[in-house]
């Protein structure tokens, strides 16, 4: 292929990344989103040579798959292109992102994670730009639903999170749910749980009989945001969760918060998570899962690939349903935006590519690879087994405005935040209601501050 992968996970510059200042400029930015500095073309071939320098996270099976293909299929279809990739985990690319795009070299397309703690101060710090003006060119508003754009963008100055410029597109759906191995549930005498008292009952049932109920593992923090997420959601609902996140009210030493700490912590306590979980990687978790180790494991749908090659038909997918609610309500949304940088010395290519791997056929790709598209094509009916699960849960999510943004969003610091306080919560060093104290306080100081 026309095209050199990189792959940087676990080597990263913590040091001078924290050391970073967000408010400092790429080249040729200002404050706020830069604006193109004349039309905006769809011509890649008369560009000339060009090298594209992208940076992602698409490091699952299947996903990864998919994006090598269209990047292929890409620089094929433009032999004057040629993509450098460079891959890394999503924490590292947290960390190494920020100090790449106020470098002198920045790349010309990344991944940005959505929300205030990353998007948000790449826009404030005139990192990225607005891509309304591609927008129409390529006509994704008529593609994606306004949804889904919105999760994508900020206002001018980055400090209203789902503002009037799109900042982003992004290729993959997400739904964290929860998988469950068939076998073992069959053995328990118990079906899919599809509210939280059925999944606690599930979990009991399982411990009972000598099975480790839900795999998991923290060591990297992030999967902390899904627990907690999937739970608060179960009992909150999506109106309460939405506000909290967006800023629209409520607080996190709500009811609902505690009791979905209570929750957890409970969890810990009886032994129904992975013991000492924090010293846990999330790949070894799901490795256990997958060995058929444990009944349960929460992730989301960008696992899809790999629990399906793993264990096939003896895998399922399930989401929970609030009490008085009629269909489910879960954390998610869509994969991290792919984004154009203002140091790109080729926007219009930037562009073009971004179109080219997000657009329908690069839809078809992903299903072929086992993933999950943010758009699913009308006209594709889902394989019987788990990707049926998957399909029909983000689509029942997606119409029924039961999928909530994750909870890292809230605020700039709210990942940092949030991770660092779920550790704290499973390992029994704080009580829920001081954990959700920790939130509130981060909360509060940026709602105070807008």
């Amino acid at each position: 292929m026309n095209g050199k992968k990189r792959n940087w996970t676990g080597v990263i510059a913590v040091s001078v990344a924290v050391a970073l200042s967000l408010t400092a400029c790429a080249p040729g930015s200002g404050s706020g989103p830069a604006a193109s500095s004349g039309p905006v073309s769809k011509d890649v071939a008369g560009a000339g040579d060009v090298t594209l320098t992208v940076w992602d996270q698409n490091t699952d099976e299947g996903i990864t798959d998919a994006q090598e293909k269209l990047n292929a299929e890409f620089s094929a279809k433009y032999p004057n292109v040629k993509i450098d990739r460079v891959t890394q985990s999503f924490a590292d690319l947290k960390t190494t992102l920020k100090l790449a795009l106020s470098g002198d070299n920045p790349p010309d397309v990344v991944q940005a994670n959505q929300g205030y703690p990353d998007m948000g101060a790449f826009v404030q710090g005139g990192l990225i730009r607005s891509l309304n003006d591609y927008d129409g060119l390529y006509d994704w508003s008529s593609y994606y639903p306004e949804s889904l754009l919105k999760i994508n963008s900020f206002s001018a100055d980055g400090k209203t999170w789902q503002g009037d410029n799109l900042y982003g597109i992004s290729q993959t759906g997400e739904v964290v749910g929860i998988y469950y191995n068939k076998k073992i549930l069959t053995q328990l005498g118990v079906e899919a749980p599809t509210s939280l008292d059925e999944l606690e009952k599930d979990m009991a049932a399982a411990k009972a009989a000598g099975i480790l109920p839900m795999a998991y593992g923290d060591i990297e923090k992030s999967p902390g945001i899904h627990l907690f997420g999937v739970v608060q959601a179960a009992i909150a609902g999506s109106d309460a969760v939405n506000k909290l996140v967006t800023g629209a009210g409520g607080a996190w030493t709500d009811d609902a918060s505690v009791d979905a700490a209570k929750t957890i912590q409970d969890w810990s306590s009886k032994g129904y998570i992975t013991e000492g979980a924090n010293g846990v990687s999330r790949d070894d978790a799901l490795a256990q899962f997958e060995a058929g180790q444990s009944a349960f494991y929460i992730v989301g749908t960008w696992k899809q690939a790999a629990i399906s090659e793993a264990m096939g038909d003896d895998a399922g997918f399930t989401t929970l349903t609030p009490k008085d609610a009629d269909s489910p309500v879960t954390t998610g949304g869509e994969g991290l935006a792919w984004a154009v940088t203002t140091g790109s010395k080729h926007p219009d290519v930037a562009a073009a590519y971004i179109d080219f791997i997000n657009n329908a056929d690069a839809a078809k790709t992903f299903i072929d690879e086992n993933s999950l598209p943010s758009v699913i094509p009308a006209d594709y009916t889902p394989k019987p087994g788990l990707e049926t699960d998957v399909f029909d849960t983000y689509g029942k999510v997606t119409s029924s405005g039961g999928l909530v943004p994750y909870l890292d969003y809230s605020t700039p610091t709210f990942y940092d935040t949030l991770t660092s306080a779920v550790q704290q919560l499973t390992d029994k060093q704080v009580t829920p209601e001081a954990f959700t104290e920790i939130l509130q306080k981060d909360y509060s100081g940026f709602i105070g501050s807008k």
